[in-house]
């Protein structure tokens, strides 16, 4: 366990959307779970520091507007608030170099004297609320759209940039395409699922890559009337495990998708996005929305739930996982109920907690808000829409290693 500063700069916005949302993000990677964070932002000119929280599991929530910035995210737990004070205190023990010393990177704090003065501090000034911060207006402009001159201001207490230092250099290559053995996207990022994604822990997930095992159900008999319905096929299952949420059971729907070596041309790549991918995310969002026939949305997570579970009983090590994840939330539970328990909060991700997961090998920011504008138009049964949540994966290839222990690399494309 660590203790560590958050420092949110002039974010406003996003210091209140952590507390919203009892998530905190980090810019760079080495926080683990428990340590302990204090979580700052800055008001006027002055360091405040208004709640202490233990880090809990990873998450792949990020509520915040620059989203992208953050590697590195937890839930908070033990959550404890305070009437803010200025986190310049810390000056008593760290003299004038105390913005390097603690902020810096939310490195953990070493000294002994500095801790208990935060604790100190807090625990005088604890609370039983939070407190928002109300973010500050846009400045205003004179004529002509100058910027009014800003007075100078004291030295800054946000947290300090440190050199960065590379491992290495990488060239960015073409996967051949989604599915070859050796250089296809799926296979590679199966095989590597949980190094490429930190955020989901392999002792609160199960990954199934199975892409033919789920099927939606197509047609529907009443009588000798056909109905059909949607049928779509996923390239892999997540299940997310989180007792904070709502529903502790998220169902994450996977298709890879990859231009690879054949589409090259931007026409040929909009034409697959547009033609390809965009519908085939729709199909797996409508299979389980509002839209389909309840008839058939209740056969497809019947038939899929029975499954997964058929699945996880089927290895000793998942059944064990799943298992314990119960016993977290109904520690009572007999043994014998456990499947149906399981299967129940199956069904209810699958109406209540559903999302869409695109891995892809290239795509724009303006491509993924169109997508996620498509896909959360689906509503489920509790009203909620399908979330989306797409990540792009590159191939890279070594041009040369400089310092193994380094944490960062550059990549040329």
């Amino acid at each position: 366990m660590a203790y560590r500063i958050l420092h949110c700069g002039n974010s406003i916005e996003n210091y209140n959307l952590c507390i919203e949302h009892k998530v905190v993000g980090f810019t760079k990677r080495g926080k683990t779970i428990g340590d302990i964070i204090y979580l700052v932002v800055k008001v006027k000119k002055k360091s405040l520091c208004g709640l202490r929280a233990s880090l809990a599991d990873t998450t792949d929530i990020r509520p915040w507007e620059d989203a992208d910035n953050y590697v590195s995210c937890f839930m908070m737990e033990d959550i404890e608030y305070c009437k803010p004070f200025d986190i310049k205190v810390l000056a008593k023990v760290g003299g004038k170099n105390w913005g390097l010393k603690y902020l810096q990177g939310s490195k953990a704090i070493e000294d002994e004297e500095a801790i208990k003065l935060l604790n100190e501090t807090f625990n005088i000034n604890r609370t039983d609320k939070p407190t928002y911060f109300e973010p500050p207006e846009t400045p205003p402009t004179t004529s002509f759209h100058q910027p009014i001159e800003k007075h100078p201001e004291e030295p800054s207490d946000e947290p300090p940039e440190e050199p960065i230092s590379i491992m290495g250099t990488f060239q960015t290559i073409k996967f051949k395409n989604e599915t070859d053995e050796f250089r296809g996207l799926e296979k590679l990022v199966n095989d590597n699922f949980y190094n490429c994604f930190p955020d989901y822990s392999k002792n609160r997930t199960v990954l199934i890559p199975e892409n033919r095992l789920f099927m939606s159900a197509g047609v529907e008999a009443r009588g000798d009337e056909k109905i059909k319905g949607i049928k779509s096929i996923p390239d892999a299952l997540l299940i997310l495990f989180n007792k904070q949420y709502k529903s502790p059971f998220q169902i994450n729907l996977i298709e890879y998708e990859c231009f690879g070596e054949s589409k090259t041309k931007p026409q040929d790549k909009s034409n697959y996005l547009n033609g390809q991918i965009i519908p085939q995310l729709m199909r797996f969002a409508s299979s389980f929305s509002i839209v389909t026939d309840k008839q058939i949305r209740e056969q497809t997570i019947k038939n899929w739930s029975e499954k997964i579970i058929s699945y996880l009983f089927g290895n000793d090590e998942l059944k064990d996982k799943v298992t314990r994840w119960i016993k977290e939330l109904e520690p009572e539970l007999s043994e014998g109920l456990i499947g149906l328990k399981i299967h129940n909060y199956l069904e209810k991700a699958f109406k209540s907690s559903l999302r869409i997961l695109l891995i892809i090998d290239e795509l724009s920011s303006e491509q993924k808000q169109t997508i996620s504008n498509v896909v959360e138009a689906f509503k489920l049964d509790n009203g909620e829409s399908t979330k989306f949540l797409a990540y792009i994966i590159r191939l890279e290839q070594k041009i040369s290693i400089i310092e193994e222990t380094a944490e960062f690399a550059l990549s040329v494309q």
